[in-house]
């Protein structure tokens, strides 16, 4: 079996190398028997292809996204300030 620095780092790897995810700001952290994917993204058809390629991937291990998103497109509403 795989020891955990090599399963995040095969992760990380995935992560980076992968065509559909070249992604190099997603974290992976160990909390008990779980890996949490976390970090940011500019939509959540992203995160949601990333968490499922991780899945997809890893299929007996647990994982847990945390990925949040980030806007990167300007605001279409006004700001209101009182």
């Amino acid at each position: 079996m795989t020891n955990q620095v090599d399963l995040e780092a095969e992760i990380q790897r995935l992560l980076t190398e992968h065509g559909r995810i070249a992604e190099q700001g997603i974290t992976v952290q160990r909390r008990d028997n779980i890996l949490i994917l976390g970090g940011d993204v500019e939509s959540p058809q992203r995160r949601d292809e990333i968490c499922r390629q991780i899945t997809t991937h890893f299929p007996d291990v647990e994982i847990a996204c945390d990925i949040g998103i980030t806007r990167t497109q300007a605001p279409n509403e006004v700001e209101e300030i009182s």
